[in-house]
Formats: C-alpha cells, structure tokens, sequence
C-alpha cells in the first residue's frame, strides 16, 4: 500500500509527492501536518512563520554525521541518555516555534520528553552545523532561542570559517567556554571532549579512533 505521501508514475509505480511550498501563514498544527508531508524537506516553524532550509552541503552532511555517529555511539556505550538528529525537531511552547537542531542531546533523565515526532522542551545539548544560509539563523536566532528556552549547552561548528564556539548556560545567559588543550570539554556528557581540529576535513579521524581516544573503546 502507498504512503499518503506518494503518487502513482506513469510506469506504475510509486514515486514521492512533489514539493508543496508553504502557504506564508501557518498554524502550529497545519506546520506539523505539512512538513510531514515533505518528503526530503527540512523545514522549521518560528511563530507562524515557515522557514525551508536548503539542502546540505557535502561537507555539511559529512561532518554532520561524523558527529551524531561519534556523540550517539558515546552516549550509547555509557547510557547517557540519546543523541537525535538532524530531522528530528524541537518544540518550544511557550515561543512558539520548532527547530531541528542538527544534533541534539537528552540526558536520561529528561527522556521521558521525547515524544514519537519531536522533544517537548530544551535538549541538553544542541549543535548547529552553520551552512552559506544559516549564519544568522545559527549565531543569531538560535542563539537567543536557545538560551530563552534553557538549553543548557549549544555548540556552533562553522566549517566555512573553521570556527566553533561552545556556550554553557549560567544563571539564564549562555557563557563561552574555554578551549584547553585544544579541546572542547562538554558540562552535560561526562567524560566527552572534542579536539576543535577533528571537526575539519584534513584532521578527522575516524569514529572509532576517536571513540578509542575518548576511552570509548580499547586499543
């Protein structure tokens, strides 16, 4: 049986449903109702308003998954919680509006937060991989957002600058966080550091060699 999504091709098959650009208006619920109806579209809701992002970069799309792989096997192997990401979205009640953090963390003891289609409230770690059109969005929106909502850490990884960032929240307003050693200690995953040289396509290592160095792992 086709997924309501899917239209029938004139060989007789079943292909997705052409894109259908959002009206400029939308309800929370007519959002939700549309956006899973886009197959391959990410999209997100800030106070009616839809916002379609563009689609990744290679370079975006690889360090993206190099990091959700690398924070979800972590976070696995201790039983820390879960690492979602990049579709699945955030929903911020009280300012009306869903993202989709490009990697986001729960600790345990929030999980019972995360419904079947999106995490009702701040993860506790959000990162944002910024592409040529999220500057703004990622150093700017989403900062503020994020911070108002009590995400208690947000990274932002700019591939194009091969700059990153890392904000703690204190008494209500994000902090940055020091690099030692080259390193990125997070406060909300015991034990996990990124080496900020990781993060850029000449220097990443694999998973698992950096999984081995992060004690993950033996050698």
């Amino acid at each position: 049986m086709s997924s309501p999504d899917q239209i029938l091709t004139e060989s007789g098959g079943w292909d997705a449903a052409p894109f259908v650009p959002p009206p400029p208006r939308m309800t929370e619920e007519e959002f939700e109702a549309w956006a899973f109806a886009q197959e391959g579209v990410r999209a997100e809701w800030v106070d009616g308003e839809v916002i379609v992002m563009s689609p990744v970069t290679r370079q975006d799309d690889s360090l993206r998954n190099w990091l959700a792989r690398l924070l979800g096997d972590y976070v696995e192997e201790r039983k820390l919680g879960e690492v979602r990401g990049p579709e699945f979205m955030v929903r911020f009640g009280k300012q009306r509006s869903r993202r989709l953090p490009d990697i986001l963390f729960v600790s345990a003891a929030r999980k019972h937060l995360v419904h079947r289609t999106y995490l009702e409230g701040a993860p506790d770690l959000s990162i944002e991989v910024v592409s040529h059109d999220s500057r703004v969005r990622d150093w700017q929106d989403k900062f503020a957002e994020y911070e108002k909502a009590g995400v208690r850490e947000y990274w932002i990884v700019d591939p194009l600058a091969e700059r990153v960032e890392a904000y703690r929240l204190a008494q209500g307003k994000f902090q940055r966080m020091a690099e030692t050693d080259g390193k990125l200690a997070s406060g909300v995953i015991p034990g996990l550091f990124i080496k900020t040289a990781w993060l850029w396509d000449e220097n990443r290592p694999s998973v698992i060699s950096a999984l081995r160095e992060l004690g993950v792992i033996g050698s």
